[in-house]
């Protein structure tokens, strides 16, 4: 589900009303504390639902609501988020006025935000916070030092198993997790990177939109070394791009990213010299703090081949560039507003389409707290501080009471999960036997984690923006080297609890939904049983579907990297996971764009998958009983508009473009027509050959 980063208080109360008023625009976008169920006026019934589904459900909110100029989409889904940041600003300005003591994790909360809010301070230091490193990229002479430059930068990522990628300033990034081989321990992976855009098609592809935003691109890059104070800009951004191109040319496909068995590559230190020829390896690894680590997961070897022989063939002036330019680019949202401004020109307005940037305070939080409305780098992809932050959100805004009712839910869809496991009649009794042994060992964490992250080492300070945030950086990174070869904590959560995501950890055989996940639209405690289970039911089954996809078969219950399908098991599974491929490869959302089946294929698995086991335990829960009429809507009506009015959105072209070019999931409403592959969907709404949605039983596909 995935997969980024202080003045006066009034500011905070500022953006408080300023959320408050967002959430009121969105008032008819998600169903409201009074609606309790599917909302009617949301739906448009001119359309027959078996032509057009998603807009039989949707119809009346896509006709009356308008994409903010400050944003790519918008969509139900938006109010959910916009709930999760009212509060956390609302909780911000507490701390913001709370007068903490120095090094509680209040304190820093205050101190971050404070200066991120400083944009007078801002302005008044130029690029001099950045000035030491500018400084230490140009001293750099020779092949040596350069290897040890490009070590340095060398940060996390998320998720490799959602990304396999790192779109940052690093020639490579780093993953720290359970190791493939050896679940029992933190291992290091490496992941092939050194792009800015976001994916190697936007530098390969021929198209005129990528042509177009590749000049775009140039264009920016120049304009942001000029901004620096560098001379002869046009041409160090030529050389930048060629290199970038390059790079591309070295990566491996998205979808190719997704073989996990092509991925477990074990290289030990001294392999690297003759595997990838052309980088310093030992001082990449000194500059990196790694010259201790024995061994590391290579994830794409062919790229680390290729990106390891740029660096000897490419002139050491553009290395010096590139690592200059990217510094520059991560940081400028905290550097002088020209430089945020003409970062925003590119990367919102010409590569995703949003007119207008976030309001500053609206960026500040979400450094502090959430990388759903951040701008600036963060730790790990999450807020700075989203721990501390979370676990004041946790305690506020989390019930027992909640939480219970969450958890019988997913008591009933892993029942749900264990029936129709034992119901494939195509699975060997084996393999059903540690599927059901998945079930078992799998943990899912609802609302919060059980233990909180100790920020004692991290220090913060109210008039350093750029400091806290190298400080962060580096914070994380070595908070997480510091694991390697350690005991894995299974129950560790890869989200915070304020943010508005779910996530499924296949090396942890684990599920996370944060507190603000668990909201209307996704789940009403006061909604009918039909319209939570069509919601936050679909959702934990499409995580939990996924630790048997194509990506989660390859885990065993221990998290290792197991093959535990019986031979003869694989090729019906693979069978019904091409059809399901193929069939996505037939939507459009434009004439000369399709979607791409085998690259959102775990998705489109886990939302089947996830559709059939909620609807499932819906079922079940009713024990037998009549489910209640809402609005003249049966009880598996109202299921099935729940999936569908919980997942309303609307995007600009550029970003449905960019999703459908580099996401493994599914434009919105393409992810809805999954629905063609269940008995009960064309019972409910009557569907019949002939309607434009309508598949014959025999090419419908079946998978759990």
């Amino acid at each position: 589900m995935r997969h980024t980063i202080g003045f006066l208080s009034r500011n905070v109360a500022a953006y408080a009303l300023l959320a408050l008023a967002r959430l009121a625009a969105y008032a008819q976008t998600a169903p409201t504390p009074e609606t309790h169920g599917i909302v009617v006026a949301n739906m448009d019934r001119s359309v027959k639902p078996g032509d057009d589904f998603y807009r039989y459900a949707n119809g009346g909110w896509i006709k009356r609501t308008e994409i903010p100029p400050d944003r790519s989409d918008i969509g139900v889904f938006d109010s959910l988020i916009d709930l999760s940041q009212k509060r956390i600003a609302g909780l911000i300005e507490e701390a913001t006025t709370a007068n903490a003591p120095a090094g509680s994790n209040t304190r820093k909360i205050a101190d971050l935000y404070r200066s991120y809010m400083d944009e007078a301070a801002i302005e008044a230091k130029g690029l001099a916070p950045l000035r030491p490193q500018l400084d230490a990229i140009a001293a750099i002479r020779d092949e040596h030092e350069l290897a040890r430059a490009l070590g340095g930068s060398l940060r996390s990522d998320v998720d490799a198993l959602n990304c396999g990628c790192f779109h940052t300033p690093n020639l490579f990034g780093l993953w720290v997790a359970p190791g493939f081989n050896d679940p029992e321990h933190y291992t290091a992976y490496l992941l092939q990177g050194g792009l800015e855009m976001p994916d190697r098609e936007y530098y390969l592809s021929e198209s005129k939109s990528m042509r177009d935003l590749r000049s775009k691109y140039q264009t920016h890059v120049s304009a942001m070394l000029k901004l620096a104070g560098f001379a002869d800009t046009d041409v160090r951004a030529q050389h930048i791009i060629e290199l970038e191109h390059a790079i591309a040319e070295k990566h491996i496909s998205l979808a190719d990213q997704h073989d996990i068995y092509k991925a477990n590559n074990t290289w030990k230190q001294a392999d690297f010299a003759a595997k990838a020829p052309g980088l310093d390896w030992p001082e990449y690894f000194r500059g990196a703090g790694l010259s201790s680590q024995a061994s590391f997961i290579v994830w794409e070897p062919t790229a680390f081949t290729g990106e390891s022989a740029l660096v000897a063939s490419t002139a050491l002036d553009t290395w010096k560039d590139w690592l200059a330019f990217h510094l520059i680019d991560d940081y400028a949202d905290v550097l002088p507003k020209a430089l945020a401004d003409e970062r925003f020109a590119f990367f919102g307005k010409a590569l995703s389409g949003t007119t207008e940037q976030h309001p500053r305070r609206q960026r500040g939080v979400a450094l502090v707290s959430d990388p759903d409305r951040g701008a600036a780098p963060t730790l790990a992809g999450r807020g700075v501080l989203g721990g501390a932050v979370g676990q004041i959100y946790a305690h506020r805004y989390f019930s027992p009471e909640t939480k219970a009712q969450i958890e019988a839910m997913v008591a009933n869809i892993i029942a749900a999960f264990r029936r129709r496991i034992d119901a494939l009649s195509w699975m060997d009794p084996a393999t059903k036997a540690e599927a059901q042994a998945k079930l078992t060992t799998l943990y899912v964490g609802i609302g919060y984690p059980e233990t909180w992250l100790d920020y004692s080492a991290y220090e913060v300070k109210d008039n350093d923006i750029f400091g806290n945030l190298w400080r962060g950086g580096l914070f994380d990174y070595h908070r997480l080297i510091a694991r390697l070869g350690h005991p894995v904590d299974r129950r560790e959560w890869g989200e915070d609890p304020q943010t508005a995501d779910a996530t499924e950890l296949p090396l942890q055989n684990a599920l996370n939904f944060p507190a603000a996940y668990l909201e209307p639209p996704h789940f009403d405690p006061q909604a009918p049983a039909a319209v939570n289970y069509g919601g936050i039911g679909i959702i934990i089954g499409h995580e939990m579907s996924h630790t048997f996809d194509t990506e989660g078969s390859a885990f065993d219950p221990t998290g290792r990297m197991r093959n535990w399908w019986k031979p003869a098991d694989l090729p019906h599974f693979n069978a019904a996971a091409a059809g399901l491929a193929a069939q996505y490869d037939t939507y459009k959302p434009f004439p000369d764009l399709a979607v791409n089946g085998k690259q959102t294929l775990d998705e489109n698995i886990a939302d089947l998958g996830g559709l059939s086991a909620a609807y499932d335990a819906y079922r079940a829960s009713l024990a037998g009983k009549a489910a209640p009429v809402q609005s003249g809507l049966s009880g598996d009506q109202q299921f099935f508009l729940g999936f569908a009015q919980s997942r309303a959105s609307k995007s600009t072209e550029a970003s449905v473009r960019e999703q459908v070019m580099t996401d493994d999931h599914s434009p919105g409403e393409f992810r809805l027509d999954t629905v063609r592959n269940l008995d009960a969907w064309y019972v409910a709404f009557d569907v019949k050959p002939g309607d434009k949605l309508y598949l014959s039983p025999e090419n419908q596909v079946h998978i759990w």
